[in-house]
């Protein structure tokens, strides 16, 4: 089984430059019509994203019927098409946020408050988000307050080579791209040095580390067992700063940006640091799933999310 990062490599976000381009010169409506196609055409013949697509609406499917949710979501080839598709609206939202075409006025908070209460302590923040909806609005936090820089920890080459490519469009001197491939010892220095100058740090929470597959966690999502990494909990233990969670879904035509209080700062001793982290990744997962249910086409990992350890392991 192909840890997700090979997947990404091999492209499930493809020819970036040529719809940046299309974006820019013609709009959010000629680049539908093109891109719908190109998604459509890549849902046919990807049978493994296609599968793992059909497995995570399954699941949903199943937890909201074990639990009596209200609202339930159908599973099923439409329903796997309409993932693709949402995932499809969710990269011309993206071009958008970076093109700067993407403002204050378009997105809406919960939360916010708690967040902007910090930065006027001058104290960082480090925020956890996900690949639920579009983390690249985040750019348009950095329009929340005068001064306020975010640095954002990328994992894969792809990644940021994607991001380089929209920095030739964007301002980013208050948004900050840093890629890293694991949490070590120089990296979390450079990072404590961010939150002491009161920067915020914003970084994915829900797949497993590119390298390390020791540095994982196993947590209840959606009524089964997977992988979270626990690098995001470590750095929030080394940086010892207030951390937050951050999911942003496409809401009746507007970006809606939900910021939850996860911690105030994470401590506990060297003897209690493995539960406590599970316990951690526990409760960012049950995070996790809450949005899911709350929008279920928006989460794109599009890899077997669930793979046992065994398969984990011969995969990397």
């Amino acid at each position: 089984m192909s840890h997700w990062s090979k997947i990404e490599e091999r492209g499930i976000i493809w020819g970036m430059q040529l719809l940046l381009k299309v974006y820019l010169f013609f709009g959010r409506t000629v680049l539908r019509v093109l891109l719908y196609p190109a998604v459509s055409f890549y849902w046919l013949i990807h049978g493994k994203a296609r599968r793992a697509s059909l497995q995570y609406l399954q699941r949903l499917a199943d937890f909201q019927q074990e639990n009596a949710v209200e609202d339930k979501h159908a599973a099923g080839l439409f329903s796997s098409y309409q993932h693709f598709i949402s995932f499809a609206n969710a990269l011309i939202d993206k071009l958008a946020a970076w093109t700067g075409s993407l403002n204050l006025k378009d997105v809406e908070y919960h939360g916010r408050e708690a967040i902007m209460a910090q930065m006027n302590k001058g104290q960082g923040v480090l925020i956890l988000g996900s690949h639920l909806g579009n983390l690249e609005v985040c750019r348009v936090i950095a329009n929340m307050r005068e001064n306020v820089t975010i640095n954002i920890l990328v994992h894969t080459k792809r990644a940021e080579q994607f991001n380089t490519l929209l920095n030739q469009y964007a301002d980013t001197e208050r948004l900050k791209l840093i890629h890293v491939s694991d949490i070590n010892a120089a990296t979390a220095m450079m990072l404590q040095d961010k939150i002491e100058a009161g920067e915020l740090i914003i970084m994915a929470a829900d797949r497993p580390p590119v390298s390390g597959r020791q540095r994982i966690a196993r947590a209840d999502f959606l009524g089964h067992p997977a992988y979270f990494p626990q690098g995001p909990f470590i750095l929030a233990l080394l940086l010892k700063c207030p951390v937050y969670t951050l999911f942003c879904l496409k809401q009746k035509g507007r970006q809606v940006i939900y910021f939850d209080h996860f911690s105030d700062g994470l401590s506990f001793s060297r003897k209690e640091r493995t539960a406590a982290i599970e316990q951690c990744v526990q409760e960012y997962a049950a995070q996790l799933q809450h949005y899911c249910l709350t929008a279920p086409l928006q989460w794109f990992n599009f890899y077997d999310f669930w793979q046992p350890m065994d398969d984990k392991a011969d995969g990397e």
